[in-house]
């Protein structure tokens, strides 16, 4: 009797280990920690900003604060939407050979401001339902919230989930490292624009 005890014991121990394909704790800790810091850069930025400040446009083709933060929010729904999407549907580690990058080319070649790329038609700030700068605040720390909530309990195969993009293919855990780093992108443009000449003082 006690042997079999042993036995349920040990069954039970098995059934509720987690899978060893999942994200290591330390990636799991790098990625949580990095949305933190995304998430608090971009509240950091435009803390204290006026309307004046948040609406001012260096020039007629560049955005302006306001502008910048409803396309950080509108494409961290964007993003974690493809990423669960994909996420629902079977691994595909068959499809690794297609991964060119590192984790950490993803981030600098998203974090590069040098490269410029053209967002697309729904990502931009005249098409996002934001009506102020407040509103698209409050829709990227909901996002931002349920995405670090995600990643530190997930037990998904992030690895083996490849997602397919124009500039080339990333695993699931390279995929939130993207999010990450294009909101950090952004926070850069933010910045850009507060140093111009003409921004207002107050």
């Amino acid at each position: 009797m006690k042997k079999f005890i042993l036995f349920l014991a040990a069954l039970t121990m098995l059934s509720f280990s987690p899978p060893d394909n999942t994200i290591t704790k330390k990636e799991k800790k790098f990625a949580t920690k990095f949305l933190k810091q995304t998430k608090e850069g971009v509240s950091d930025a435009i803390k204290g900003l006026s309307d004046a400040q948040l609406k001012f446009k260096p020039a007629a083709d560049r955005w302006s604060v306001e502008e910048c933060l409803k396309h950080i929010a509108i494409t961290e729904q964007m993003l974690w939407g493809m990423l669960e999407a994909n996420l629902k549907l079977p691994a595909t580690p068959e499809k690794r050979s297609e991964l060119k990058m590192t984790d950490e080319d993803v981030i600098k070649r998203i974090e590069d401001r040098s490269n410029k790329v053209k967002t697309m038609d729904p990502a931009k700030p005249e098409n996002t339902p934001y009506k102020s700068a407040i509103d698209a605040l409050t829709s990227f720390h909901e996002s931002r919230d349920k995405l670090k909530s995600y990643v530190k309990n997930t037990e998904e195969d992030l690895r083996n989930h490849i997602v397919a993009l124009p500039f080339g293919s990333l695993d699931g855990y390279q995929f939130i490292l993207f999010i990450s780093a294009h909101t950090d992108r952004h926070t850069q443009q933010i910045n850009e624009v507060k140093a111009d000449a003409g921004f207002p003082k107050n």
